[in-house]
């Protein structure tokens, strides 16, 4: 049995032979940030960014206490707590791995004392409230790309402002303790994968207010802050495979270890009226404008990763360097990136777009990190509408073909037939997954039938040409399997 060390406060000296440990001490951090949404992202992300800072010795009062709303914030905060809010990040690259441990978080909120939540959210040192919440967390019509203020969870919240269920509804009680109390407003900042998340988030937020208070929700818009930011690091999800990694490699015992690739990026507007740590020490970049690079990262980055999802499922293979091994699926990719994605992306300061096509593949042929298929076929509701769809729409504004595109939803389709091609079972995790699955059987006898999800599709389902594309690809990818068709699309021939 591997000897192991339990991470906590007391044993970063013995761990500090295998991996690096913060170099400030943490009883001296003081909070400034509640962050929703603890996951392996966060961890991975902002939570190294500061760790980062911290470890200059600078902007000890932002250290970060965690907060949920979900039984998942509740496993996390209870792991997380048993080792003293520290984490040990492994970054992964060819030819590279280290681990370290980071201590920018140092205490998380149970998420079944929402009065505590709000209490620290109503206390003046906490300056920001940022959150990773997922795609799906916004309450956002797909279709229309608005807030859904008919949600039951939305709904439920703005019958009873005072016991809030959701981030939205928390981050309202400690907006109108903090106005009630005289103290000046937090900034709000989501670092999800979503176009404007910024304004999605400003939207969510004052969207629930005008429900219950309209004159509260005229006083957000007028005081608080939502900047747009773009944020990158792949991260996969955490199993038994990496907490032995930690415990074989690094000899740490760590209840969810983070592992990551070593890039990193973090894109962000200057709009803090209530402050922020120098977050551009440790190369987080403000600019004016995020657009450009919102639609760079998730156009060709997330929306490489939908196009490579499918296929990599239906052809049975389980992590994404594997895919992009498989020389079919990684010639799809190239050409899909190059030939339609792309074209949808404006120009990017400082940014050649075929560099970044480059870099994405690289990344994601990286075989440290472990990433798998499974992660990035979930959830495909959430992210096809923000991912691959509005490609699509924009291609098709514009009278250009959408034959890649099309096949990118073919196979997601396909996907939710239920099994491979090799006749393997598949498992959803989608929340709308009993509703896509049959939608998607009916598509066996007419393609169309898929596309009837409005609320998903929108009005590109209602374009001739997407209608005979999407049906094209299923059809080839009925009769002929998914790397025949593949092929056919790199060969110019999917139709024929």
């Amino acid at each position: 049995m591997t000897e192991t060390t339990p991470l906590s406060l007391a044993t970063l000296g013995a761990i500090s032979a295998t991996a690096a440990i913060p170099a400030y001490d943490r009883a001296e951090l003081k909070p400034g940030i509640v962050h929703f949404g603890i996951g392996n992202f966060h961890r991975a992300h902002q939570a190294v960014y500061l760790d980062d800072l911290f470890n200059q010795g600078r902007d000890h009062d932002w250290a970060i206490i965690g907060a949920g709303v979900t039984p998942y914030d509740a496993a996390m905060r209870d792991k997380l707590k048993a080792q003293d809010y520290l984490t040990t990040v492994v970054e992964q690259d060819v030819g590279v791995s280290a681990a370290r441990v980071t201590g920018a978080m140092i205490d998380s909120l149970d998420p079944m004392d929402r009065k505590a939540i709000v209490e620290k959210l109503s206390d003046p040192a906490i300056r920001i409230v940022s959150m990773t919440i997922t795609e799906g967390g916004y309450f956002i019509n797909p279709a229309t790309g608005l807030f859904d203020p008919a949600h039951p969870a939305i709904a439920a919240d703005a019958a009873a402002p005072d016991d809030a269920r959701t981030v939205f509804g928390l981050i309202l009680s400690g907006l109108k303790a903090r106005r009630a109390g005289g103290t000046a407003p937090f900034t709000v900042m989501s670092c999800d994968n979503i176009p404007g998340n910024g304004h999605v988030t400003e939207n969510a937020v004052t969207g629930l207010a005008r429900l219950s208070d309209p004159e509260f929700a005229d006083w957000i818009a007028a005081n608080v802050a939502f900047p747009n930011g773009m944020v990158d690091r792949i991260t996969p999800a955490t199993g038994a495979r990496e907490i032995e990694i930690a415990a074989q490699d690094y000899k740490i015992a760590d209840q969810w270890p983070v592992f990551c690739e070593e890039f990193k990026q973090w894109v962000l507007e200057d709009n803090f009226p209530a402050g922020r740590p120098a977050l551009e020490a440790v190369g987080v970049q403000f600019v004016d404008d995020v657009a450009p690079f919102e639609h760079m990262k998730i156009r060709i980055l997330n929306g490489g990763h939908a196009a490579i999802a499918y296929p990599g499922e239906l052809l049975d293979i389980h992590f994404v360097h594997e895919a992009m091994e498989d020389e079919t699926i990684a010639a799809f990719l190239a050409k899909l990136e190059r030939s339609e994605i792309v074209t949808c992306v404006p120009p990017v300061p400082g940014v050649d777009l075929n560099d970044y096509i480059a870099l994405i593949e690289r990344r994601f042929a990286n075989p440290k990190i472990g990433d798998t298929i499974a992660r990035l076929a979930q959830d495909g509701s959430n992210r096809q509408p923000k991912f691959i769809l509005p490609s699509t729409a924009d291609r098709l504004a514009r009278g250009e073909d959408i034959q890649g595109l099309a096949l990118v939803s073919a196979l997601w389709c396909r996907y939710f037939q239920g099994t491979s091609d090799s006749g393997r079972a598949i498992t959803f995790n989608d929340a709308n997954a009993e509703r896509l699955k049959a939608a998607a059987q009916k598509a066996r006898e007419n393609p169309l039938e898929f596309l009837a999800l409005d609320d998903i599709f929108g009005q590109v389902a209602h374009s001739e040409l997407f209608r005979k594309r999407f049906s094209q690809a299923l059809t080839s990818l009925t009769e002929k399997g998914t790397r025949a068709t593949l092929a056919a699309y790199i060969d110019g021939k999917i139709g024929d």
